[in-house]
């Protein structure tokens, strides 16, 4: 196509990316959506946006982003995902997986023991 075109929907799509997520740094979009839904909205919906974990914090400005408030632990942000994930199925009745990978020792695997 239009290479000027093609620019100019980048820019746009970048414009739009930065008005719509954390400034913060993060992990990126921490939960897979769900077939036909959002996990950011699920999330959002449930109450959650604001809710941490030490240092890390589910963003205010995005649900589905656990963002890094500064010191922020590996383990802040596997305790809060699980916290988001167990309320979020209690609320919706949803199952949330997470995109982003657990890599090295863990004290269980992520989600271990929060229900059906």
């Amino acid at each position: 196509g239009n290479a000027d075109a093609a620019a100019r929907r980048c820019r746009e799509l970048a414009a739009k990316r930065r008005d719509k997520q954390p400034r913060l740094p993060s992990c990126g979009s921490f939960f897979k959506n769900p077939p036909e839904m959002a996990a950011g909205r699920l999330i959002e919906t449930a109450g959650l946006k604001g809710l941490r974990m030490g240092r890390a914090q589910v963003s205010e400005k995005h649900a589905n982003f656990l963002v890094n408030l500064g010191g922020a632990s590996a383990m802040d942000f596997f305790r809060l995902g699980e916290r988001v994930r167990r309320e979020v199925l209690a609320c919706h009745g949803v199952r949330l997986d997470p995109e982003v990978r657990f890599i090295g020792r863990w004290p269980r695997p992520f989600g271990e023991g929060d229900g059906p």
